[in-house]
């Protein structure tokens, strides 16, 4: 009996932990990524706090357009996925030309989004902004917060062409396994825009103090020097990066990979689109409760974005890392690799919780908000950190199916998911009962349990095992 539970003990560690080289491989692709990552959101953390400083309807002006543009970015996110995955399969064969062709098919892509998107901003920004805003507060509150959302969403709309082509070029470095450039770029990037921010929020040597607008050129800025630095590398060191030579010879995509993409691609797409529509309608449920919500949602989101940094990493490393065995035919390698890198961002995601749990006191007191804002960031915070392994197991999952090109699949389990449940959940809570706010956060965080059973099943069967990009 206990030579076969011993056993069975060796069969478990040998699925689920690897080796140390194994590690060293993970972590050399996720690192850099944690810290481009870590150092955005951090910097986008105290740009948060800076505005928190200046007053309440500031910040929540500054939070309900930053929702807005979220959906934006994942909108870019789901355009470049879809043409990722057949460059890390592309990048597995060697195939320079195949990388070239889907960065491409990505130029179009983000540019096609980022022209609709500043169209429905300019045209319906003041209707978007306000759906937030029917919550309870006084009229004086309500229009203040909307002046400030109405001012910082106009200068926002000035960098997303120089977010677009950094999506479009970062995402190629990543799906090649090239991580460093992004990194360093980032790095660059973010440290400039907090030197603005100090500058322009609070008008620092001899500038005037803008406040929301100045958070809004610092980023604008920033972004435009990320860019700049990724471009002029990428085009400089061709031999560095092959798949750059010849690059805008044409702009042409042929007609078959477009068709490939498109039926891959479309999913993500709309994916991407309608789950951070779904995830601003959730904060839209929450924000009925009051404008003392927005501002503690905020402060959670913020912090909790810093931490959640380690399981979107590593759901990346799945994506780079099982995305180019599968395009090496690499099937059994793929499996065994795909369980051990679940397993490490559950495990990494279940100590960085028990972190975020002890700065939920400590957190919300950097704010100039109210007493009752506070507290609620504080309840947010707690409940973010006690769902995050399940976030961890969701966020792999979703990337080894995609990793296999299961867009379709994808497409249900996660956008379908949040409209058909989540959201229908926060609405009916938040409109037909009285259930305190975090009552409404809690059991909509819960129902994801359902996604966590569907996903388990799918990776197990190994329906995502196969190559998208094998030459006949």
């Amino acid at each position: 009996m206990d030579i076969k539970m011993t056993k069975s003990k060796e069969k478990l560690i040998r699925k689920f932990v690897g080796s140390k080289d194994f590690y060293k491989m993970v972590l050399m692709i996720a690192v850099p990524i944690m810290i481009q990552n870590g150092i955005t959101n951090f910097v986008s953390l105290l740009d948060n706090i800076m505005i928190g400083q200046i007053g309440t309807e500031q910040m929540s002006g500054v939070a309900i357009v930053n929702q807005l543009i979220f959906v934006y970015n994942l909108c870019i996110f789901g355009g470049v996925s879809g043409a990722g995955i057949f460059t890390a399969q592309y990048y597995g064969q060697g195939n320079h030309e195949g990388v070239r062709q889907t960065m491409r098919f990505k130029f179009w892509m983000v540019s096609l989004i980022s022209i609709l998107t500043c169209i429905l901003f300019l045209c319906a920004g003041q209707g978007l902004i306000g759906i937030y805003l029917k919550g309870e507060g006084t009229e004086e509150n309500v229009a203040k917060t909307l002046g400030y959302g109405i001012e910082y969403l106009r200068l926002m709309l000035l960098g997303l062409p120089a977010f677009a082509i950094v999506q479009m070029y970062s995402s190629t470095l990543r799906e090649c396994g090239q991580t460093i450039l992004p990194m360093k770029a980032g790095i660059v990037a973010v440290f400039v825009n907090l030197i603005l921010n100090y500058v322009l929020i609070y008008g620092k040597f001899g500038i005037p103090a803008l406040g929301v607008s100045g958070a809004a050129i610092a980023t604008v800025i920033s972004r435009y020097i990320e860019m700049l630095i990724i471009t002029l590398q990428i085009h400089r060191k061709r031999s560095i990066y092959p798949f750059s030579i010849g690059l805008y010879r044409t702009l042409k995509v042929p007609k078959e990979l477009i068709l490939k993409i498109v039926q891959k691609g479309s999913p993500l797409l709309f994916n991407e689109t309608l789950w951070a529509a779904g995830m601003a309608m959730l904060a839209q449920c929450y924000s009925i409760r009051g404008l003392n919500v927005v501002a503690g949602l905020n402060v959670s989101n913020t912090i909790s974005n810093v931490f959640n940094i380690v399981f979107i990493a590593l759901g990346d490393s799945v994506a780079i890392i099982v995305g180019q065995l599968l395009g090496a035919g690499k099937m059994k390698e793929a499996r065994d690799i795909d369980n051990k890198l679940i397993a490490f961002s559950v495990g990494c995601c279940t100590i960085v919780a028990i972190l975020m749990s002890f700065m939920a006191p400590i957190f919300p007191k950097l704010y100039k908000i109210n007493d009752e804002a506070k507290q609620l960031a504080q309840y947010f915070i707690i409940t973010t950190a006690i769902f995050m392994p399940q976030n961890a197991f969701l966020h792999a999952t979703y990337f080894t199916l995609r990793s296999g090109g299961k867009t379709i699949i994808t497409f249900l389990f996660d956008s379908v998911f949040i409209w058909c449940v989540s959201v229908v959940i926060a609405f009916l809570l938040s409109h037909f009962t009285t259930l305190h706010v975090i009552g409404v956060y809690i059991i909509v965080q819960f129902s994801d349990i359902i996604k966590c059973i569907i996903g388990f099943v799918l990776v197990k069967k190994g329906i995502w095992l196969q190559n998208i990009v094998e030459q006949k």
